[in-house]
């Protein structure tokens, strides 16, 4: 079967962003108030093909555990849907 998931990483909240305080510091010099917080991270779309729903989450959690994001700075969650 194939698969289609959808993961987004980011930074943990207990952690500083310091691309998002940039984003939220210059955001006045393009007429936007009252942004308060920006946290910004990826997003990863990824086709592939297991023999089941249960190898394919499998797959991706390994996928996002030891290379798509560092589990000790970022947390990630995933969709996961059949592309058949």
């Amino acid at each position: 079967m194939k698969f289609i998931a959808e993961i987004d990483v980011m930074p943990l909240k207990e952690l500083l962003d310091p691309q998002g305080k940039t984003v939220v510091k210059n955001m006045k010099n393009i007429d936007i108030t009252g942004v308060s917080d920006v946290r910004i991270g990826k997003h990863i779309s990824m086709s592939f093909e297991a023999e089941s729903e249960a190898v394919a989450n499998e797959k991706v959690d390994t996928a996002c555990k030891k290379l798509l994001s560092n589990v000790i700075m970022e947390s990630y969650t995933y969709t996961l849907k059949s592309a058949d």
